[in-house]
């Protein structure tokens, strides 16, 4: 996925959230719709305060709808959604309501858990207030607050990029999701895949489920899951690099009892010696670490000096069988639970570590 790129070394351009963009498209279209002229530019307040200036295309005026879209800048972020095209119709209604509709490419909420109910469209809270706002502004401009707006969101081949992110296990199907709590694209913060973790474990939870599955991303998930076959698929978390933003919400949430963890080679190398956040960006492993441990476990120093040597924590299967009976890996892996459960005191942790061909070792404590 997108989150485990390597960041650029250089200085990073932001972008704009898909909720800024279905915004900016609204209020063009909305404008456009009671002036019946085309909006080539608009400028929006973003949540933070900040104004932003969007241009606007493929502009489609009628007598009672107005349609218009916008390509999404996500600046230097990886984000899948980067030059989609997001689009807004509107049309007046009699309710006095903001109304808010799926169109194509925007997702259906299909389980609880998360802020929109169920059978809604998958468009955030903030998106929606951002909307709300800048609907009323411009009624009130017109003299037409005896009217409300029924917007339609679509984005262009938006169920294809939905496919590559972790909408399907959040019960969002059909598209995507326009979301924003800044109206900003930071690059490489990887808000929104920690939002997704957050999100997951509430669905989880609203699934009555009290023991999760998690691990770094599909293929250790797909291993754990032949241990744990009976474990549902909506609790199951990927948290890829986040390993402390998953804890402090599973310690948010009394609801879960038992955590299953897998971790593979390299980032339990890195959590060994308390990095909860392994992207390879913005931490390394640490080799004299590694080496004291071997010490611990009993080895030489020879064997720590060829710890030393290694260009990657993967190598260490060189040096120590991947077996449950190695105590290197026993000694490794209590000083991963350790920096885990001290987040999640709380919780049952079973951690196993799962080698590339699907081998595993559990931590015996």
């Amino acid at each position: 996925m997108s989150e485990l790129q390597k960041i650029p070394d250089k200085p990073l351009r932001k972008g704009y959230t898909t909720g800024a963009c279905a915004t900016a498209c609204v209020k063009g279209a909305l404008i456009g719709l009671l002036t019946k002229k085309i909006q080539e530019n608009v400028t929006i307040t973003l949540p933070i305060g900040e104004d932003a200036t969007f241009y606007l295309q493929n502009h489609v005026i009628t007598e009672t709808k107005s349609f218009c879209s916008t390509i999404k800048d996500a600046g230097d972020d990886p984000d899948v959604t980067h030059l989609a095209e997001i689009s807004a119709e509107v049309e007046l209604n009699n309710h006095k309501e903001i109304i808010f509709q799926r169109g194509e490419g925007v997702g259906l909420v299909t389980l609880p858990g998360l802020e929109i109910a169920v059978g809604e469209v998958a468009i955030n809270p903030v998106p929606r207030k951002m909307m709300r706002i800048v609907c009323n502004k411009i009624l009130s401009n017109y003299n037409l607050e005896n009217f409300g707006v029924t917007i339609t969101i679509s984005v262009k081949d938006g169920e294809k990029l939905a496919k590559r992110t972790l909408n399907s296990r959040l019960g969002i199907l059909y598209g995507i999701s326009i979301l924003g709590t800044s109206g900003i694209v930071t690059p490489f913060s990887a808000a929104s895949y920690i939002a997704s973790i957050r999100q997951g474990i509430d669905v989880a939870m609203a699934n009555n489920a009290s023991e999760l599955l998690i691990n770094s991303g599909a293929r250790s998930e797909k291993m754990l899951r032949e241990i744990f076959p009976k474990v549902p698929e909506t609790a199951c978390i990927h948290y890829g690099n986040w390993i402390r933003e998953t804890f402090e919400k599973i310690a948010e949430s009394p609801q879960i009892k038992t955590v299953n963890m897998g971790i593979m080679l390299g980032k339990a190398a890195k959590l060994a010696a308390g990095n909860l956040n392994t992207h390879s960006g913005k931490t390394t492993w640490d080799k004299k670490f590694i080496a004291q441990i071997a010490l611990e476990a009993g080895y030489d120093k020879e064997i720590a000096n060829m710890i030393l040597s290694l260009n990657m924590a993967g190598r260490l299967r060189e040096i120590f069988i991947f077996a449950p009976q190695e105590k290197f890996y026993q000694i490794l892996l209590k000083y991963c639970y350790k920096h885990c459960h001290q987040i999640a005191s709380e919780v049952q942790l079973n951690l196993y570590l799962i080698n590339n061909d699907g081998t595993y070792i559990k931590y015996i404590k």
